[in-house]
């Protein structure tokens, strides 16, 4: 089994769909680790404000398999990828950790994630694997955590059915 970690983020309708994803990742994966949700602003575009948690969850699939299995989850919720990169979505999931493994392509996989610089996807994991290492920094998520610039701000939290 592997540890990993996601991170999810939505600005349409971003509780609903934050939800019906979190219910689908326990349906499938069993017993999961689910952060708070945080209201941020958008990053890159003019857009309605998002609400970002994060995930953790074991799984034995291999990570091109949850990758696809996790487009598909963000289709059936409505994804729409003909616009820009940075726009409004209904659900997007992106595989931050995968064990500790470090991986550069296919096409725009990257793991661990680049958005880890942004405080609406390290905030989330760091509540739920304080503890977990990141391979290339060698760091844990909270220690990361109390480095970023945006450490001890407060963050506006959204509660979301399902969360544990």
């Amino acid at each position: 089994m592997t540890t990993v970690l996601l991170s999810l983020g939505s600005n349409l309708q971003p509780q609903h769909y934050l939800q019906r994803a979190v219910a689908v990742l326990r349906e499938r994966f069993g017993d999961i680790h689910v952060s708070p949700a945080y209201r941020t602003p958008a990053v890159g575009f003019d857009g309605p404000d998002f609400l970002n948690n994060a995930v953790m969850l074991d799984t034995e699939l291999p990570l091109i398999e949850l990758d696809a299995w996790l487009h598909a989850v963000e289709d059936a919720h409505g994804r729409d990828r003909s616009g820009p990169r940075f726009s409004d979505r209904t659900l997007d999931i992106d595989v931050v950790y995968y064990g500790d493994l470090v991986v550069e392509g296919p096409k725009n996989l990257r793991i661990p994630r680049p958005e880890l610089k942004h405080a609406f996807v390290l905030k989330p994991l760091a509540d739920i694997a304080p503890g977990f290492v990141d391979p290339v920094r060698k760091l844990t998520l909270a220690q990361m955590w109390r480095e970023h610039p945006q450490y001890g701000q407060a963050f506006d939290t959204v509660e979301l059915e399902g969360q544990e």
